[in-house]
């Protein structure tokens, strides 16, 4: 029995090896295509190619148990590239099988989970992407990604600001403002300003947009906001400056809707056929927006059905079953294998610690020899110093006058110093410096062998300890240690 298990896991094992190690060709081209759209979005660009990315996505779709990353990936940019193309609830689908991917790429899931949020939020779903938004945030937070953490908690503010929930709006946004971020700060205070048309203090939203767009602020909406609120407070001509400004810009139905009637409404100066004009292209308006709505509210229910589905986790119990079984098996089948080398593993242990107390005798031993061994180096060194304290002897037994014949005399007498002083890039002014030093020569000898100013000598020792990594004071202590 125990055999069979060992064989069970050993032929389990394999083909997990296989499976992942050597993915088939058509794979591998979808992940490449993955990649790409990583690539792009982190250079803050879309990935456009529908067609492959359709095709990468039903690659690896086969494969997700094995991919779940690869799989999530795909379904986030394969999903946003539905939405671009008018198609919510296929791209609601989408976006659903990648909240059930295993992968642990929680920066992608927190995309796909803002993603579900904003279909939501057309199809005026408001507690739902709320919920969505939050979800975003935990896989955000998850991921240590602060700025978008606080932009999806920003976005969770909205869902409750157009619920009036002031109160609730407020304590979210005082949280995000705790991050310096000026991008952030000017969202959190649009937000504010959606909040404040809901609650209809008006007076406050132009205030607010106002604010903002002294920082460079130039959305839509911002425009959109204020022409409501003008509206609204009775001021026409405010009003309509900014439908104007609104209408050329885009085409979303939710915003010309209102654009729309603000105009055929506060401009008085308008002849009857231009504002039945103006009502036919708002009720179209209004049709094709329903139309959206429509798409949109299937999207969302396809959400509230999977958010409401049981799954069948039967097969999942029972393949983690056999699973913890072959484990068991293996496990008792290693404790067994243990014990019977378990006298032989004390004997190893024991002969172990024998050669390792004789090893640290050894370094210990050794390390002995090289404090003396230094020690008389050091010494030595100090002979040598001695004998060319006297200017003469530096001047005639060093060869002064010749660097590189006093460069060889210096390293042969001394261990190689000069060798050791060049690693560090001296000039050959500080290498001369650094042998006077040793040396103990006088402040006048310094100025009178480099030959150097005596104003600028102790920039020179400054600069030349900094390159050696020590200090000034500590100059020859440091030049002695590199005597080996």
């Amino acid at each position: 029995m125990i055999v069979r298990g060992n064989i069970l896991l050993s032929v389990v094992l394999a083909v997990c090896l296989l499976l992942t190690g050597c993915s088939p060709r058509g794979v591998r081209e979808a992940q490449e295509v993955v990649k790409q759209a990583d690539s792009l979005r982190a250079e803050g660009v879309a990935y456009t190619d529908s067609i492959a990315m359709a095709e990468a996505y039903k690659t690896i779709e086969k494969w997700q148990y094995i991919y779940p990353t690869d799989y999530a990936r795909a379904c986030y940019y394969y999903g946003r590239l539905l939405r671009n193309n008018d198609d919510p609830v296929a791209a609601m689908q989408v976006f659903i099988n990648g909240t059930h991917s295993r992968s642990k790429d929680y920066h992608i899931l927190g995309r796909v989970y803002s993603n579900i949020g904003s279909i939501c939020h057309l199809a005026n779903e408001y507690q739902l992407s709320y919920d969505m938004y939050s979800r975003s945030a935990d896989m955000f937070l998850k991921n240590g990604d602060s700025i978008r953490y606080y932009y999806a908690l920003n976005d969770m503010a909205v869902e409750l600001a157009v619920q009036g929930e002031g109160a609730k709006t407020m304590n979210i946004l005082t949280l995000v403002r705790q991050y310096n971020n000026k991008q952030l700060h000017v969202k959190t205070c649009e937000t504010e300003a959606i909040l404040s048309q809901y609650i209809e203090n008006y007076e406050q939203v132009v205030h607010i947009i106002d604010s903002i767009q002294g920082l460079g602020y130039n959305e839509v909406l911002g425009d959109v906001l204020k022409a409501r609120a003008y509206s609204y407070l009775n001021q026409p001509d405010s009003a309509l400056y900014y439908v104007r400004k609104v209408i050329p810009r885009t085409k979303d139905p939710s915003y010309l809707v209102d654009i729309y009637y603000i105009s055929s409404h506060d401009d008085k100066t308008l002849p009857k056929d231009s504002i039945l004009a103006m009502t036919s292209q708002r009720a179209d308006i209004q049709k094709i927006w329903g139309i959206e709505q429509g798409c949109y509210a299937q999207a969302v229910q396809l959400l509230e059905q999977d958010l409401h589905r049981r799954p069948d986790m039967r097969w999942l119990y029972a393949v983690v079953g056999i699973i913890l079984f072959v484990i068991s098996v293996s496990i008792l089948y290693f404790i067994w294998r243990k014990r019977k080398q378990h006298h032989k593993l004390i004997v190893e242990v024991q002969e172990k610690k024998q050669e390792q107390n004789i090893l640290e005798d050894s370094i210990n031993n050794l390390s002995l020899l090289q404090t003396e061994k230094r020690k008389q180096i050091i010494e030595e060194v100090e002979s040598v110093c001695n004998q060319f304290h006297d200017t003469g002897n530096i001047r005639k037994d060093l060869r002064w006058n010749d660097y590189e014949t006093m460069c060889s005399i210096v390293n042969f007498r001394m261990f190689g110093i000069v060798d050791q002083l060049r690693a560090y890039s001296l000039s050959e002014k500080e290498i001369r410096l650094c042998l006077l030093v040793l040396f103990q020569a006088s402040t006048e000898q310094m100025v009178d062998f480099l030959p150097y100013a005596r104003s600028g000598l102790g920039k020179l020792k400054y600069t030349t300890a900094r390159k050696l990594g020590t200090n000034t004071p500590n100059l020859r202590i440091f030049l002695l240690s590199m005597m080996k």
